[in-house]
């Protein structure tokens, strides 16, 4: 099951890199999405850099079962980081397009915790 994750790092960091180049046309305009701390402006950076930020923890559980050789008793912490890794830039780019979307943030943060912990006491804990 880690092979999923090592993928989902992979794709995370290519959209990252797609992302960026995208954001990155229009940072010269300083009125662009509203300005710099403009709240559109900064939800479309935290999306931008969430998907090199959970790129990076699926690509650490990806190698962190084989090297430690940690087998886990469910795939759920897999489905969970993965789900952070897709729900977490989706919710910051729609709440940079509608405010309203902010209030779903529970979302990925509850995907990302849940599997931290289930991976930490049915992973780490055997």
């Amino acid at each position: 099951m880690y092979i999923l994750n090592f993928y989902a790092a992979w794709i995370g960091i290519l959209f990252g890199f797609v992302t960026g180049a995208i954001l990155g046309l229009f940072f010269y305009n300083e009125d662009w999405m509203g300005g710099y701390s403009s709240w559109r402006r900064r939800m479309a950076r935290l999306g931008h850099i969430s998907f090199f930020g959970l790129a990076i923890i699926n690509l650490i559980y990806s190698i962190s079962g084989p090297v430690f050789d940690i087998q886990v008793s469910t795939q759920y912490p897999s489905y969970l980081f993965i789900a952070g890794a897709i729900t977490m830039p989706l919710v910051c780019f729609l709440s940079a397009y509608k405010p309203f979307f902010r209030h779903v943030f529970f979302i990925p943060v509850l995907c990302l915790v849940g599997g931290a912990v289930v991976f930490f006491t049915k992973g780490l804990m055997i």
